[in-house]
């Protein structure tokens, strides 16, 4: 569970990084591609994170790499490192839980995403909020 929300973060942050020199049909300009390579929204910050079952927790994710989970009580539900592999937003976190990747679906009018694991279990809904 306490990689679900670590990876529903990661990945809400990581899907408005996209790279729009890829989607144009005629070649960009080096000067232009280099600077719509660089992305204009950092992954790293802090996300809402809701279970299906309506729980919320809120993620952390640093630009050093690592990443904390929080439970609405303030109680630290998961930690440990997140990176980009593939398009999908993976966490490791601390202890024996496999490495969980979470590929992420477009973003919905009120800002949310639904972020599906690749380990079968239950997808959730993530929102940057800072």
């Amino acid at each position: 569970m306490r990689n679900l929300v670590i990876a529903a973060v990661l990945c809400a942050g990581l899907a408005a990084c996209g790279n729009p020199a890829e989607e144009a049909d005629e070649p960009v300009p080096a000067e232009t591609a280099t600077a719509a390579a660089t992305p204009t929204e950092s992954p790293g910050g802090t996300y809402e994170v809701t279970a299906q079952d309506g729980t919320k927790f809120t993620a952390a994710l640093n630009p050093d790499g690592t990443y904390v989970d929080t439970a609405a009580d303030g109680s630290i539900m998961a930690k440990g490192t997140w990176e980009e592999k593939d398009g999908a937003a993976c966490f490791d976190s601390e202890g024996d839980d496999p490495i969980v990747c979470y590929a992420l679906g477009e973003q919905q009018a009120d800002g949310t995403r639904i972020a599906t694991p690749d380990d079968g279990t239950a997808a959730l809904t993530v929102r940057k909020t800072s």
